[in-house]
């Protein structure tokens, strides 16, 4: 099958250069003589012109160069489109990349998206609001709410953000309703992935009786 790639690159995730990104993707790419186009994310998140791109252009996939919440905005506009989309990791948080077993080197996940071998992933919504990996609730919605606004990204700045609102972490009380029973529970933070994988990796003060609760689809 002839195959065409977009590549969307997230110029701020993570920390490293994307000058190295650049260079390795088109030359990998030409190597593969896979006619493809760069493209850059827009800080608004808007995405809504790739539909007609992918159509008119014929695209067989789109390449995501960023963090779990690059993908997340990306992929929510190609809900019902044909096409095959890949990751090559390079945000602070690879969550979605991670479980899918993508390789966190920028060689290897090239090649991982060239076998072209596509499965289908969990996705849903909450209050109207896309997820394609996970939705958190409470202390972790928090950091990460607080960490978007940061200018400089990366491990660093996200431990940061996590110091800062560790000391006034407080619980909060959630209920699940699910086919008619209710489940409640006193926790630090809820979690709903599509991933079997999660990783917390801190003992939150004052601890109520769960730290967090993990729904999982």
């Amino acid at each position: 099958m002839h195959r065409k790639f977009i590549y969307c690159i997230n110029p701020i995730s993570g920390t490293g250069t994307k000058g190295l990104l650049l260079e390795i993707i088109k030359n990998k790419t030409a190597e593969k003589n896979i006619p493809f186009e760069i493209l850059h994310t827009n800080a608004e998140g808007d995405y809504g012109f790739l539909k007609e791109k992918i159509a008119a252009e014929n695209i067989t996939d789109v390449i995501v160069c960023g963090g779990d919440g690059t993908v997340n905005q990306i992929v929510k506009f190609l809900l019902g489109v044909t096409v095959n989309i890949g990751i090559i990791p390079m945000g602070s948080g690879n969550g979605l990349a991670f479980a899918a077993k993508i390789p966190g080197r920028i060689h290897k996940a090239l090649e991982n998206a060239f076998a072209g071998n596509a499965v289908y992933v969990d996705s849903f919504y909450i209050n109207q609001q896309f997820s394609c990996m996970l939705c958190g609730l409470g202390f972790d919605a928090q950091v990460a709410h607080d960490f978007a606004k940061q200018k400089k990204r990366g491990l660093l700045t996200y431990i940061k953000q996590s110091a800062k609102n560790f000391f006034k972490a407080r619980p909060y009380n959630f209920e699940l309703i699910l086919e008619g029973k209710s489940i409640n529970s006193e926790a630090f933070l809820s979690a709903l992935p599509t991933v079997t994988s999660l990783a917390i990796i801190l003992p939150l003060p004052r601890r109520p009786a769960c730290t967090m609760v993990c729904w999982t689809l």
